[in-house]
């Protein structure tokens, strides 16, 4: 972690926190706006916007937050960041079905693309856990599983790519909750040209404001006496999830329900591959010898949450509880289990 925001106060770390979160927020917000028009511009698929767009700029404070602390010496909390941002991303979708969609949010949710990425996200998940257990060999100046991931990774976008042909599902919309998209489609918007640069915009600011969110994040968990490998599946973990709270809500506000799940797959899946990254950055390789069951406990649980976020778009049922989806509910009590497991750990 930079030194200079270990050496600031308690307060200064929070105040920056503070103000990074919002910058990040109003970013955000513009962000799934610019996304939906560049969908319909370009005639592809809310999904794909989601994976490749929205979750490859919603990732960048992951990327510089884990890559940083890799080369820091910090490995552990690096991996144990990732693993915890996944299982916390699929809790904010369930924190948006509560606070936004009038349906449970896997049951309008139409396009069955967003299954295979739930899949595939149970594959990569696996292989994470069974590397951590099985421990790993260098090779090539990382492990052999971690580039096996990468592989895993970039089948897995392979596949997706294929996906955006697929006819999807009619989606449960009722008659006063169609998408935004279906009853502004008329509406004058700027060429995805004049989109680029606004765009671009909002990944710096994402960017910037993300990392100085995560490294105050991890300052002020420091500077409390908590441990760094709950400091990463942990505080880490949600400040770095940000980005996709805040694309991830303005989504469920424009109804884009399937670009918002997509932007929370993608993001989980380009966190697993981010994991190689860290292991060419580390000192030390491979990478996952260096973490334990903390971090397999990790792995785990984000795979429990997205199991029952694929079941709940597998058996697409508008069962409520308290507003919010049970498959929703389910994984906010899964998560808190969770979380209170590896605290206690």
């Amino acid at each position: 972690m930079p030194a200079s925001f270990l050496s600031m106060s308690l307060t200064a770390n929070i105040a920056i926190f503070a103000m990074g979160t919002i910058a990040i927020w109003i970013a955000g917000t513009l962000l799934a706006r610019y996304a939906d028009e560049i969908s319909r511009r370009t005639g592809l698929g809310h999904v794909l916007v989601g994976v490749f767009l929205l979750a490859g700029v919603t990732s960048l404070p992951e990327i510089a937050t884990s890559f940083s602390a890799a080369s820091a010496g910090e490995s552990r909390m690096a991996v144990n960041n990732l693993l915890g941002s996944i299982a916390m991303q699929v809790a904010v979708l369930a924190i948006g079905d509560l606070l936004i969609s009038r349906h449970a949010l896997t049951y309008i949710a139409p396009d069955p693309a967003l299954m295979l990425q739930g899949s595939l996200n149970l594959v990569l998940l696996s292989v994470v856990a069974m590397a951590i257990v099985s421990g790993d060999r260098e090779f090539f100046g990382a492990g052999v599983w971690t580039w096996g991931l990468l592989v895993g990774v970039l089948y897995s976008f392979f596949k997706l790519g294929e996906a955006n042909q697929r006819k999807p599902w009619v989606a449960n919309f009722t008659d006063d909750e169609e998408p935004e998209g279906a009853s502004d489609a008329g509406e004058k918007e700027a060429r995805v040209s004049a989109l680029a640069p606004k765009t671009l915009a909002c990944a710096v600011v994402i960017l910037v404001a993300g990392f100085c969110v995560a490294r105050t994040a991890a300052a002020i968990a420091a500077q409390t006496a908590i441990s760094s490998s709950f400091m990463g599946m942990a505080f880490l973990a949600i400040a770095t999830s940000l980005p996709e709270a805040s694309t991830v809500f303005a989504a469920l506000r424009r109804r884009l329900y399937a670009m918002a799940i997509s932007d929370i797959l993608g993001t989980n899946i380009l966190n697993i591959v981010l994991i190689f990254g860290i292991d060419i950055v580390a000192d030390k390789s491979p990478v996952l010898n260096e973490v334990g069951s903390f971090s397999v406990l990790g792995a785990l649980l984000g795979l429990l949450v997205t199991a029952v976020l694929v079941m709940g778009l597998a058996e697409r049922k508008d069962r409520q509880f308290l507003g919010m989806g049970i498959d929703s509910l389910l994984i906010l009590v899964f998560y808190l289990g969770g979380m209170t497991l590896l605290y206690r750990l």
